[in-house]
């Protein structure tokens, strides 16, 4: 087994797979997720629910050591029309139904969220869960096949989706923005209007997501605020072939649907 981190310049591998054909490393994730929502005091957070890994619209990404004994930080991009509803629409659906028209909306040609998206202590500082991983979401989502992404955005979080090429939402909530996962915390609907071009991406993070996306195993040395750090991107998702977006698509509409009819 491999040992703690070097923490001058560590070696993590970033790898993306579906979320039903790895429910080990799904287990793993969770248990770090959690640890580290605890810590700031979080215990219910809707992304946190554990039945994403029975959804066969999301699609989870985590840094892991090398051996893939340890995993130190994570993300998901969940599709809409999968066997859930997006946690962006459970989270704040209560607040503004509206929600649930604009996930439609952009559903119609295949969207998603970037959710769920943490990093351990042990690598904090070093761009994982602040650039690396929002990068890796909207290299991903281009492989899915989907044509948007959303995101429910912490504070610290819309540069870094602002960098990806993300915009505010403002048509739901109070001007895009909501107190979730607590009253004292606020959160920001953006959005990734144009996956496949990447139109408002920031010139450095667009180059960044376009070399990955054009080569899936990739190693890289990327560097933040003078810190290096090693990652070897395995980001080819497995059994892709098994993967079917326009079966989704037709489904996202009967959960539109659906939800509609309840309100």
């Amino acid at each position: 087994m491999e040992s703690s981190l070097n923490k001058d310049r560590p070696a993590v591998r970033l790898r993306a797979f579906r979320a039903i054909d790895d429910p080990d490393t799904c287990e793993k994730f969770i248990e770090g997720h959690t640890q580290v929502l605890s810590n700031i005091g979080i215990t219910k957070v809707t992304s946190s629910k554990h039945d994403w890994m029975y959804n066969p619209a999301a699609f989870v990404m985590v840094v892991e050591s090398m051996d893939g004994e340890r995993v130190y930080g994570g993300a998901r991009v969940h599709v809409a029309g999968g066997n859930q509803p997006l946690p962006i629409e459970e989270a704040t659906c209560a607040l503004d139904p509206k929600i649930f028209g604009l996930i439609w909306q952009y559903a119609q040609h295949g969207t998603g969220e970037l959710c769920g998206l943490w990093n351990s202590r042990e690598i904090a500082g070093h761009g994982i869960g602040s650039i690396f991983l929002i990068r890796t979401a909207a290299a991903i989502s281009h492989q899915i096949g989907i044509q948007s992404l959303f995101a429910l955005c912490a504070p610290y979080t819309i540069k870094p989706g602002e960098a990806v090429g993300m915009e505010l939402e403002p048509n739901v909530g109070n001007q895009g923005t909501f107190y979730y996962p607590k009253l004292d915390l606020i959160a920001t609907t953006m959005v990734l209007k144009d996956v496949p071009t990447l139109s408002k991406a920031h010139s450095e993070d667009k180059e960044a997501i376009l070399k990955i996306r054009e080569n899936l195993d990739i190693l890289r040395m990327e560097v933040l605020r003078n810190k290096e750090i090693e990652i070897d991107y395995k980001i080819r998702i497995p059994n892709l072939e098994n993967w079917d977006l326009a079966k989704t698509i037709s489904n996202a509409k009967i959960n539109y649907q659906e939800s509609i009819a309840k309100l």
